[in-house]
């Protein structure tokens, strides 16, 4: 018997590079390998290279080329946004005082307000600098009617001495979409009064790119964090700014030339060819965007469908919320029972490729998620998720193909 082929269906940890990237990624490697600040016509090259790329990168999130800092990877973006913040608030903590005199009667740490649903490169840094007494942070929970933050928890949140708000644009579990737009016009219209301590506004787009429409500039944000590896593209990022130390300060957290925002421009010559096929990932999405939104929300639909009609009542979706809007590619489903956990499905499973949740909390065995369960989903349905995120080229056989092994898999655990 032919063993059967693999269905994908992990596209939210990651995605693989496009024909057009690895094209793009080979020239570099054999055209553009030179240092970009010199002369010769590798070097040349590559910092021609490196301007498109930074070009394309601000078309796809709505900036000027200026405002795009790359960087390692999201990690990173993440937080150089919180190191900015805090340092930023230190920096014009002696103007503020004349202010607010009322700040000055007890120590005063920067404030920072993020999520309980976060990625861990958001979660982790807050609670670092929560634990070493750099901030004080505080966590809205996401309501478990909407799977979102409510707005009007971000705004009671906010303290004289908050300096960031940092939000996930998508969730990478739920898929759920959050208010990003309207939290930032809230306020903006309270920085206004605020004068020297401005509350800087920060969200984590990586999983929104590629697959939803995003414009930095509409959103109202300072930061925006990319993700190229998400969208088809290299294992790097990078931190959308608006206006560089004109319009949004921008601290280095490492240091090794003189002028440290230039610094932060050309770093990472180490991976300039995966920093160079950037402008390949991004011109493809930025040309077609509502195809690949058209395609993978369709897919969905019709993966949901085939999952309804074979489990019927067993099956529950923990991506589905009312009055919120989800990523059109991603289904967060459970199929109730016992010995029906996400992992265990998984494991069984002969064609189906797919996780439970997060990679970065891959390591955490049959443990339910925390971001289900903060939504409000049973701890025993949570169990049992699993998350499975469509990509471009997902087509229905291939859904016919894991609803099919999902029902074998279940017959043979039931």
């Amino acid at each position: 018997q032919r063993p059967r082929s693999k269905v994908y269906m992990d596209y939210n940890a990651t995605t693989p590079l496009e024909a057009e990237v690895v094209q793009t990624i080979t020239e570099a490697l054999q055209e553009a390998w030179g240092n970009p600040s010199s002369t010769y016509p590798a070097g040349v090259k590559a910092k021609a290279m490196i301007k498109k790329s930074r070009e394309s990168v601000a078309r796809l999130v709505g900036g000027e080329a200026d405002d795009i800092i790359f960087t390692s990877g999201g990690t990173e973006a993440n937080n150089m946004v919180f190191h900015t913040a805090v340092e930023h608030f230190w920096r014009n903590w002696e103007a503020a005082q004349e202010t607010h005199r009322h700040l000055n009667e007890n120590r005063v740490f920067p404030h920072i307000v993020t999520s309980n649903v976060e990625h861990d490169s958001v979660k982790l840094a807050a609670e670092y600098l929560q634990e070493n007494r750099k901030a004080d942070v505080t966590f809205i929970s996401v309501s478990q009617e909407t799977a979102h933050v409510e707005v009007q928890d971000i705004i009671a949140a906010v303290r004289p001495n908050t300096c960031l708000i940092s939000i996930m644009l998508a969730n990478n579990e739920t898929g759920v979409i959050m208010p990003i737009q309207e939290i930032c016009s809230r306020v903006k219209a309270m920085n206004k009064k605020r004068e020297k301590l401005r509350i800087l506004l920060h969200t984590d787009a990586a999983q929104a790119l590629g697959k939803i429409p995003v414009n930095a500039r509409e959103l109202g944000v300072d930061f925006l964090t990319i993700v190229g590896h998400k969208f088809y593209g290299p294992r790097i990022g990078a931190l959308y700014v608006n206006g560089p130390n004109t319009r949004t300060p921008l601290y280095p957290m490492l240091f090794g030339v003189k002028n440290a925002v230039q610094g932060l421009k050309y770093f990472w010559v180490s991976i300039i060819s995966a920093l160079l096929c950037f402008y390949q990932a991004a011109e493809l999405v930025t040309n077609n965007l509502l195809d690949y939104e058209a395609h993978m929300q369709k897919t969905r639909l019709y993966l949901e469908e085939r999952l309804k009609a074979v489990f019927k009542d067993k099956i529950h979706f923990n991506s589905h919320y009312p009055g919120s809007d989800i990523l059109p590619n991603t289904c967060n489903v459970s199929i109730l029972g016992p010995g029906l956990q996400g992992w265990r499905v998984l494991s069984n499973c002969t064609r189906l490729l797919a996780s439970v949740g997060a990679a970065c909390h891959s390591d955490s065995g049959d443990k339910p998620s925390d971001i289900l369960l903060s939504c409000g989903i049973p701890v025993a349905v949570a169990a049992n998720a699993v998350r499975l995120s469509l990509g471009r080229g997902t087509t229905k056989a291939d859904v016919d193909a894991v609803v099919e092994d999902l029902k074998e898999t279940v017959q043979l655990l039931c």
